[in-house]
C-alpha cells in the first residue's frame, strides 16, 4: 500500500503556502478545530441536519445545528438554523420531516426543544424538575419516551428526586453509607439515582411544556440507557407505540461483575409489568430495533457472559413465538448498531476491520455482508430511501459530513471541510498500514506516520504509540486526545501496533490478549517495532520513546521492566501498576476477572504472572507519569505508586496531575498542558 495522499488541482496547490513555509499540526490546533456529528436526512433525502461543535479564543465550546440543500450541486455551505447563544445537540427530525427536535440547557436545565426545519423560534416542549439525558419521540410524533437520573422509589413524581437532591445539599453531614457496589463508576460516586426511562405526551403547539411524565422502568434496579455510556440506541418504540424495548442490566449486587444486559418490553402506559425478552442469554443483548411490522425485533448480542469486548451479533428474534436466530454468524466482526434499509432487507452497521471502520450492509435473508464505504472510519451515519449521510475521520482529519447512496462505493460528496481545509497552512504527515509475522506466526498490522517536514533520506525520532482497551485499535481514525498528527507535528515518525487483542481483526485475535497481558502483547510489539524499522529507513530507531494509556499505560510499566533498551524515554496515563491491587480497586469488576481468569482471591498467581510492580527493580527509563483523580477505572493509586517507584529509585521522573479529569484528558485547558508537557518531555529525550 502507498503512503496516502490528495490529489489537488493546480490552482489549489498555487493557492496552499508552500511546502517549504508549511508547519506542523499541533494541540492548538485540534483543540480549536469544527467538530461535525450527527448527520440527519429529510425522509426525501434533500436536506441533511447536522450538529456542529465550535471552540471560541478562550477555547470555550458551543453547538449548533446546521442545514444543507442536497438539491443543489453548487458550493453554497450548510447554514445555522438553531439560534446563536444556544447549545443544542441530540437532534432528530420528526416523522414528516418537518421539525428538528433536540436538547439545550438554554432554560437552566436540559430539556427538550423543537423547531421548523425552515427556521424559526425554537419551542420547548418539556419542563421537568430533572433533566431530559436522551430521548426518543413516539413514531406519531404524539409522546416521548426519555431517560433521567431519579430515585426510582419516587415513582414518577420527577420533583421528588429534585427535593432529594436539594435536601443532600443542605445537610451539614457529608457522609454516605453504602451497603452494595457500585460505590463509584467511571469518574462518579453513587447517590443512589439510576437512569429512568418516562413516557409523556408531547404538547400541542401554542400550549405549555409538559411537565409531568409516567415512569415505565422504574421496577427495574438498573439503568436505561447503561452506565457510563449508553445512549438512545438502548432503547425503542414499537412501531404502532404500545411498548419501548430497552436493554438494561438488572442483575443486584453483581453488577460490578456482571455484563448480563437484557432486553426488556416495557408497557409505554406503564401499567403493565416489565417481560424480559432475552432471558436465555446470560451475556449482553443490546441495540433494540423494531421492522416495519412490528413482527421482528433485531437487537445485537454476546454470547460469553463477563466479557465486554465479545463479538455483538446481529440477531432476529419473532415476537409472536420468541424464536431468535443469527443473522450472519460467519461474519467475524463485532456489529456496532443496527439501522433498517428502507425496504426491511438489510442492516447497515459499522465495524471495525482491519484497521478501519467501514459502513457495512449485512442481509437479513441470508448474512450476505458487503461494505459500503471505507477509507477510514465512520462515525455516524444516517439513511433516506437510498441516500445515505455519513460522517468519516482518518489519519489526516477529523469528522468530514459526506453524502452519497446505499450503493457499494458510490461517489460522495463532502459537504463539510476537511482538517486540511480547516487548516491550509498546516503539513499533516502521511501515513500507511504495514504488516508483519508477530505472536504465533500470524500476520499483525500496524500503522506508520511521516513526520509532517519528511525529507527523502533523513531520520527521525520516533513516537510508539501503544493503544488501550486493551480491546482496541489505533487505526485508520482521528483522536482528539491521542492523535498522532500531534507528534508528527513537531518533527516525529510515529508507529502504532495493532497487537493480538486489538479490535478489527476476527475474534480469535480479539480474545488473544485475555489472561496473556505481558507475552502475546509484547512480542507482537517487539516484532512490529523491529518489521517499522526494516520496513523504512526514515525511524531512527536510536531515538525513540514510547507512549501509551490504560493498557497502553500498563504495557509501558511493563516494558519498563521487561523491554526498556530500546527506549530513551517513556510515557505512561493511567496506567495500571499494580495487578493484584488493580483487582479489588477498579469499579467494573468484570473487566479484571476476565482479563486474568477470575478473582484475585481465586487465581492470585495469574494477576502476578504479569504484574509490573514485580519488576521494578529493573526499571532505569525516564518516565512522564499523568493520572486524573476522577479516574475510577484505574484509581489515582495506581499513577502515584508508579511515581514512587520511579522516584524512590533516583530514576528521572514527572508526575502529571488533573484534579478534575477521569481516564481521559477532555477540557481544551487541560489538553493543552497535557500535550505541552508531553512534548517537552520527548523534546527532551529525543528531540533534534
Amino acid at each position: 500500500m502507498k503512503l496516502r495522499h490528495a490529489l489537488l488541482p493546480l490552482c489549489l496547490l498555487a493557492a496552499l503556502p508552500s511546502l517549504a513555509n508549511a508547519r506542523g499540526f499541533e494541540v492548538r490546533d485540534m483543540v480549536k478545530l469544527d467538530r461535525v456529528s450527527s448527520p440527519l436526512l429529510t425522509a426525501n433525502g434533500a436536506q441533511v441536519v447536522f450538529a456542529k461543535r465550535v471552540v471560541d479564543g478562550n477555547l470555550k465550546a458551543s453547538s449548533s445545528l446546521w442545514l444543507r440543500d442536497l438539491r443543489t450541486r453548487d458550493m453554497a455551505p450548510p447554514k445555522q438554523f438553531t439560534p446563536e447563544g444556544w447549545n443544542v445537540n441530540s437532534p432528530a427530525l420528526s416523522a414528516d420531516g418537518t421539525e428538528v427536535y433536540f436538547l439545550s440547557a438554554k432554560n437552566g436545565s436540559q430539556q427538550l426543544y423543537a423547531m421548523p426545519l425552515s427556521g424559526g423560534t425554537p419551542r420547548q416542549l418539556t419542563d421537568f424538575p430533572v433533566d431530559v439525558d436522551s430521548y426518543h419521540v413516539s413514531p406519531k410524533g404524539d409522546r416521548v419516551v426519555f431517560s433521567a437520573g431519579v430515585f426510582q422509589d419516587c415513582g414518577s413524581a420527577l420533583d421528588c428526586t429534585s427535593k432529594r437532591l436539594d435536601e443532600a445539599k443542605a445537610s451539614k453531614a457529608s457522609g454516605q453509607v453504602f451497603d452494595s457496589m457500585f460505590v463509584r463508576h467511571w469518574d462518579t460516586w453513587a447517590d443512589g439515582r439510576r437512569n429512568t426511562l418516562f413516557v409523556a405526551n408531547l404538547p400541542a403547539s401554542g400550549t405549555a411544556a409538559v411537565k409531568g411524565a409516567s415512569a415505565i422502568s422504574a421496577t427495574l434496579a438498573g439503568d436505561a440507557p447503561s452506565k457510563p455510556f449508553g445512549g438512545n440506541d438502548d432503547f425503542a418504540w414499537s412501531p404502532d407505540g404500545s411498548s419501548v424495548v430497552a436493554s438494561i442490566r438488572v442483575q443486584g449486587s453483581q453488577e460490578p461483575w456482571s455484563t448480563n444486559f437484557d432486553l426488556y418490553q416495557l408497557d409505554a402506559a406503564g401499567k403493565k409489568a416489565p417481560v424480559n425478552l432475552t432471558a436465555n442469554n446470560p451475556a449482553w443483548d443490546a441495540s433494540p430495533v423494531f421492522s416495519a411490522d412490528g413482527k421482528t425485533l433485531y437487537y445485537r448480542a454476546m454470547k460469553r457472559p463477563g466479557f465486554e469486548a465479545d463479538r455483538f451479533g446481529l440477531m432476529a428474534m419473532d415476537l409472536a413465538s420468541g424464536k431468535v436466530r443469527e443473522i450472519a454468524p460467519q461474519w467475524d466482526r463485532s456489529a456496532d448498531g443496527i439501522t433498517l434499509s428502507a425496504d426491511g432487507q438489510s442492516i447497515y452497521t459499522t465495524a471495525q476491520d482491519m484497521g478501519e471502520h467501514p459502513l457495512f450492509a449485512v442481509s437479513i435473508a441470508d448474512g450476505k455482508t458487503s461494505k459500503l464505504v471505507g477509507e477510514g472510519s465512520i462515525s455516524a451515519f444516517d439513511v433516506a430511501g437510498d441516500a445515505l449521510a455519513f460522517t468519516r475521520n482518518s489519519l489526516k482529519s477529523g469528522d468530514q459530513l459526506f453524502t452519497g447512496t446505499t450503493a457499494a462505493d458510490a461517489p460522495v460528496r463532502a459537504i463539510t471541510q476537511s482538517a486540511a481545509e480547516m487548516l491550509p497552512e498546516v503539513k499533516f504527515g502521511d501515513y500507511e498500514q504495514f504488516s508483519f509475522k508477530g505472536w504465533n506466526n500470524e500476520t499483525v498490522h500496524g500503522y506508520v506516520v511521516k513526520p509532517h517536514n519528511y525529507q527523502e533520506g533523513k531520520k527521525y525520532p520516533v513516537a510508539f504509540l501503544i493503544h488501550g482497551g486493551p480491546q482496541g485499535s489505533f487505526g485508520d481514525g482521528w483522536s482528539y486526545r491521542w492523535n498522532p498528527q500531534t507528534y508528527a507535528g513537531q518533527g516525529y515518525a510515529v508507529v502504532m501496533i495493532d497487537f493480538h487483542g486489538s479490535t478489527g481483526y476476527g475474534q480469535a485475535f480479539t480474545d488473544a490478549i485475555s489472561q496473556h497481558w505481558g507475552d502475546r502483547p509484547l512480542e507482537d510489539l517487539q516484532k512490529g517495532w523491529a518489521a517499522a524499522q526494516q520496513q523504512y529507513n526514515f525511524l531512527n530507531g536510536d531515538k525513540a520513546c514510547a507512549l501509551g494509556a490504560s493498557y497502553g499505560g500498563f504495557m509501558v510499566n511493563w516494558i519498563a521492566g521487561n523491554w526498556n533498551e530500546p527506549w530513551k524515554c517513556l510515557v505512561n496515563h493511567d496506567g495500571v501498576f499494580d495487578q493484584r491491587a488493580m483487582g479489588y480497586a477498579t469499579e467494573e469488576l468484570w473487566f479484571t476477572e476476565w482479563e486474568q481468569g477470575g478473582t484475585p482471591y481465586d487465581v492470585p498467581q495469574n494477576y502476578e504472572k504479569f504484574n509490573p510492580v514485580n519488576h521494578v527493580a529493573n526499571w532505569s527509563k525516564p518516565m512522564l507519569v499523568v493520572q486524573g483523580q476522577l479516574d475510577y477505572r484505574i484509581p489515582v493509586e495506581q499513577g502515584l505508586a508508579t511515581f514512587t517507584a520511579l522516584q524512590r529509585q533516583g530514576i528521572e521522573s514527572k508526575f502529571l496531575y488533573f484534579p478534575d479529569e477521569n481516564h481521559w484528558v477532555l477540557k481544551p485547558h487541560n489538553s493543552v498542558l497535557w500535550h505541552d508537557t508531553v512534548n517537552a518531555w520527548l523534546k527532551q529525550h529525543i528531540g533534534e
